[in-house]
């Protein structure tokens, strides 16, 4: 049953509350912490809401009603049968719909991963909701260019790019769900800072003909971040939930590029926010979308790179980001 909402009652900082909000053709489950401004934390693939676990009581501290979703698809939140329902408008409106059901008219929106894309869109399509965005690990692209399989397809040469080896449905969900904990462990451990691939070693973004992505995944070894605990933890909501819905993000790819062609090259004015890992792929990948910056975001008010860091930026260095993001917050109050 749906939990009513509460928004003129929200959480003390000391006491984070987990609820589930209605939203269209479903519900999202959130955990909310704190007074103040909205902060909607949006997690990435593949994850949940305790992604933000560190920095929720920091950003409740900081003055900030701190709210982290899971994701359609992920956790308690709904998991739609169809692909479709997992397209870029679906996310935008899911968040809206979750700042509505909280009583509150606007908010901050920060994502990660997946998550900074999904943040990225909805400032976008939704300023007048989303009045500030931070962006963790994904830096923003403009919608344009050709069809975005076109591009996966030829991406790798030999070897197929990992965005198109998730593209059909069911493939990729044979190789991770019957070893669900030992995949996610891999994965974690090849894209951490401390634990990842090696410079110049095989990537495991890059599948060659055959095999599987987890093929290259380092193995033995978990990130200073993940404990087993924690691990279990993770790998329990996957066993219940699948991996169908997390993926399902990646198979709209092409639908995002149709449906946001009225958005063709826009840029996002509100006051932004890029926190990037040095270590991480993404900010090797997407160099360009960095260095374009001053065009697609010219709200930019602050960019940083994190020595040493790899793609899960708010696990591997919680402190180092919670000051940085509490920093950027009390900026965008003034």
């Amino acid at each position: 049953m749906t939990q009513p909402p509460r928004p003129h009652q929200p959480t003390p900082a000391g006491e984070p509350t987990h609820r589930l909000v209605d939203v269209p053709g479903g519900r999202v489950h959130l955990v909310e912490q704190g007074t103040g401004p909205l902060v909607l934390l949006v997690h990435g693939f593949p994850e949940s809401w305790r992604s933000w676990r560190h920095l929720l009581p920091v950003l409740a501290a900081a003055g900030h009603r701190a709210v982290a979703i899971d994701v359609r698809g992920y956790g308690r939140s709904s998991k739609p049968g169809a692909v479709a329902e997992y397209r870029m408008l679906a996310h935008i409106a899911d968040n809206v719909a979750v700042v509505r059901a909280l009583g509150e008219e606007t908010a901050t929106v920060i994502g990660h991963d997946w998550g900074a894309t999904i943040a990225a869109n909805s400032a976008l399509v939704r300023p007048d909701v989303f009045t500030a965005v931070g962006l963790l690990g994904v830096p923003y692209q403009p919608r344009g260019g050709p069809r975005p399989t076109d591009i996966f397809s030829m991406i790798g040469g030999p070897e197929e790019f990992y965005v198109s080896y998730f593209q059909q449905p069911g493939r990729a969900e044979a190789e991770i769900e019957p070893d669900i904990r030992g995949w996610l462990a891999g994965f974690y451990a090849s894209l951490d800072g401390g634990t990842g691939v090696p410079e110049g070693g095989d990537s495991p973004f890059f599948v060659p003909a055959g095999a599987k992505m987890s093929d290259r995944f380092v193995r033995g070894t978990l990130p200073d971040w993940l404990t087993e605990e924690e691990l279990d933890i993770l790998a329990e909501e996957f066993e219940r939930t699948g991996f169908t819905g997390a993926l399902n993000r990646y198979r709209n790819a092409d639908r995002d590029w149709e449906d946001l062609a009225a958005w063709d090259g826009a840029p996002i004015r509100q006051p932004s926010l890029f926190i990037g890992g040095q270590r991480d792929a993404s900010t090797t990948w997407l160099a360009d979308a960095i260095a374009a910056f001053p065009v697609t975001l010219p709200g930019l008010t602050a960019s940083h790179l994190l020595e040493g860091c790899g793609h899960w930026l708010q696990e591997e260095r919680p402190d180092e980001v919670a000051r940085i993001l509490t920093d950027w917050l009390s900026s965008v109050r003034t």
